[in-house]
């Protein structure tokens, strides 16, 4: 089948064939049909997480997909060939830039029913990413205050919306342009990050969902009121990610001094800083699903690219500027191999 791969670190995507998914007792097979672009993709791509999160070279890249199980393992309960699902694949397991993939059974949900593939392929990454932050870590409360960075982008967008409905006042930075943009999902107060310092604006907030880091993040703690959270996307990463992703000790020990001094910083003002790393969940994916067919969340794809032209869809995301998510499609076709052609391909290369 074909898929994008990187060889080696900092090198572009490859359009290459390689061997089909290996599909486990507990493993659904997918066709690929959406799959959404995400900074985590170029990030891995330029080698920046290879201490903490070391991956195999040559690697399938992508962490977003949408698409229609093809196959299931013998132990699968939840999905049959034809289903529409979406899914986070876990960080292990990552591969979505190609034509077919296998995922997990507890990482995969039921497409929401009321929207595109494109759409469903732009929502498992940060989806979950707001749901952990705000549901998970913060436990967001109604009558609470919230201030989500960067809010027209790909997780902003969607945790807007899901902490309008959770109850909260919700404040987030933007550009002047995406102003009116961000108050239709719900933002109470935008501030203008090029003309405007949230940080003369905003006091007494209950949680800070972070994209940026740095000194961002270090105001972001200041606009907090005490036993506040700041939650950070963009690092640095703290000693309980190293410890829930299995790091060795030295390494463990490294992680600790990148946010040996925002931790500081937190714990002489009062409050809280953890950073989050996401990780797949069906389970979660399946109440986001509902809470996109109830329209209480709606997905914002700001681009959709063909899968040809997928290295250059990833290249244009580093350069900003877009609403929402960016998401190359891969319209089905005739080509998916059956399963006796695959059991075939299986035996022939054993």
């Amino acid at each position: 089948m074909k898929a994008f791969v990187v060889d080696k670190y900092k090198a572009g995507l490859r359009l290459a064939d390689i061997p089909e998914p290996a599909v486990g007792d507990h493993d659904v097979l997918v066709r690929v049909e959406a799959a959404g672009l995400n900074q985590l993709d170029e990030k891995i791509r330029l080698g920046e997480f290879k201490q903490i999160l070391p991956y195999r070279l040559p690697l399938v890249l992508g962490n977003d997909l949408a698409g229609t199980v093809l196959e299931v393992g013998s132990k699968v309960t939840g999905f049959r060939p034809g289903d529409e699902v979406f899914a986070r694949p876990g960080k292990d397991r990552i591969g979505t830039f190609a034509e077919r993939i296998a995922v997990t059974e507890a990482d995969l949900a039921v497409k929401p029913a009321s929207i595109s593939m494109a759409e469903a392929g732009a929502l498992p990454l940060v989806a979950l990413t707001a749901w952990q932050a705000l549901v998970e870590r913060g436990g967001l409360q109604p009558g609470q205050k919230v201030l989500i960075h960067a809010g027209a982008g790909g997780v902003g967008s969607i945790a807007i919306q899901l902490a309008k409905h959770l109850g909260a006042t919700v404040a987030t930075t933007a550009s002047a342009a995406n102003a009116e943009f961000v108050r239709s999902l719900g933002a109470d107060v935008v501030i203008d990050y090029r003309d405007q310092d949230f940080e003369e604006i905003l006091s007494g907030y209950d949680l800070v969902l972070d994209s940026v880091g740095g000194q961002n993040l270090e105001k972001s703690l200041r606009i907090l009121k005490p036993g506040g959270l700041a939650v950070g996307i963009a690092g640095p990463p703290d000693p309980a990610f190293a410890r829930e992703v299995g790091l060795n000790p030295l390494v463990r020990f490294a992680v600790a001094g990148l946010s040996r001094r925002i931790r500081g910083q937190a714990r002489r003002l009062g409050v809280r800083y953890e950073f989050l790393f996401m990780y797949a969940s069906g389970g979660q994916l399946g109440s986001i699903a509902r809470l996109v067919d109830d329209g209480v969340l709606r997905p914002v794809v700001g681009r959709t690219t063909p899968f040809a032209q997928l290295p250059d869809a990833l290249e244009a995301l580093g350069r900003g500027g877009l609403r929402g998510k960016s998401v190359v499609v891969n319209p089905p076709t005739d080509g998916a191999p059956s399963r006796a052609a695959r059991q075939h391909e299986r035996g022939d290369r054993a």
